[in-house]
């Protein structure tokens, strides 16, 4: 995948009558690889929490003219209601855009000590059996209301949610997505989360461009990708490498987040305002992102709104239960 025809990098003109421009393009550090469709690159609007930050979303997405491919909720299938879940997966359906809620329960929310440890100890993990069987709990729920995509925040529920697609348990069409709170930071670990089922990949912001290019030399599976990281995920901003993000890890999901706010999960009434506003900033966000890509030229390449499936990818075999 090359850099679109007619692309530039910030200040490129300016910087280059100063003597400073910046080297070529090497042609090898471009992504392959693409979503089925074609395109490299989709949009997702995190948090979004219950129907009512839904729709303050799909306003605001309205008024400024803001695609959205994917819609992504963090606190959980648990923390809603049924008729909320319906509503959700409703509101999205009529404007073709993919609903993804978080299954849970996780460490950080459960007695466990350790992830209050200075070495984070198990971190977002499902612990024990009763946890694993909470996530699947919540992904058969789910899928019964009519979502279709899941986040994931242990490999061993990707794993298992994944031989139960395999089986016909969930339907064959459920993707699944690793929350960049356990996201990869190689290439061998990314490629293993594709092979246990992941359909795409949350990978920490702070990863460098090398190591985007490393990643795209051994997965197709696409990325997800915060160019503006939550606090607790570093509160990284890379919106002006946007464009070189998007040549360097296709397919990849661009997601709007927010530094500098408190966190909102679990949500609940309490933080209804702020997760108002900050549901209306994300999608101005996104809108200054898109305002930025299109500034230098490299605003091509958006898949077409409504796609979400993520193409072939590769797995590991799933084993055939034992007889009786």
């Amino acid at each position: 995948m090359t850099t679109p025809s007619g692309a530039r990098r910030p200040g490129e003109q300016a910087l280059a009558a100063l003597g400073l421009a910046a080297p070529a393009h090497n042609p090898a550090d471009s992504s392959p690889h693409a979503f089925p469709d074609g395109g490299t690159w989709r949009t997702e609007i995190p948090s979004v929490e219950g129907p009512e930050a839904l729709a303050v979303v799909l306003k605001e997405s309205s008024r400024l003219d803001v695609p959205i491919h994917r819609i992504s909720q963090g606190s959980g299938v648990w923390m809603l209601t049924d008729a909320e879940i319906t509503e959700m997966v409703e509101a999205c359906a009529e404007r073709d855009i993919e609903l993804c809620l978080f299954t849970g329960p996780r460490g950080t929310w459960d007695i466990g000590g350790s992830t209050r440890t200075d070495s984070g100890g198990a971190g977002l993990r499902a612990r024990g059996h009763d946890a694993l069987a909470g996530c699947v709990e919540d992904a058969l729920r789910a899928t019964e209301l009519g979502v279709k995509c899941l986040l994931v925040a242990d490999e061993g529920v990707l794993w298992s949610l994944h031989q139960l697609r395999t089986a016909g348990v969930l339907p064959a069409d459920t993707t699944f997505k690793v929350s960049a709170l356990i996201g990869p930071v190689n290439p061998a670990s990314y490629a293993v989360y594709e092979q246990l089922g992941a359909d795409s990949i949350n990978i920490p912001s702070d990863l460098t461009l090398a190591h985007f290019t490393e990643i795209r030399r051994v997965s197709a599976t696409p990325m997800d990708l915060y160019i503006e990281a939550p606090d607790d995920l570093g509160g990284y901003v890379r919106m002006y490498e946007a464009a070189e993000l998007i040549r360097r890890g296709a397919p990849i999901y661009l997601k709007f987040g927010l530094s500098k706010s408190p966190g909102i999960y679990p949500y609940g009434a309490q933080l209804r305002d702020h997760t108002l506003n900050t549901a209306r900033e994300r999608v101005r966000r996104g809108r200054l992102a898109l305002d930025l890509l299109a500034r230098h030229g490299a605003d091509g390449g958006m898949s077409p709104l409504g796609s979400r499936l993520p193409g072939t990818l590769t797995r590991f075999s799933v084993p055939t239960p034992a007889e009786d």
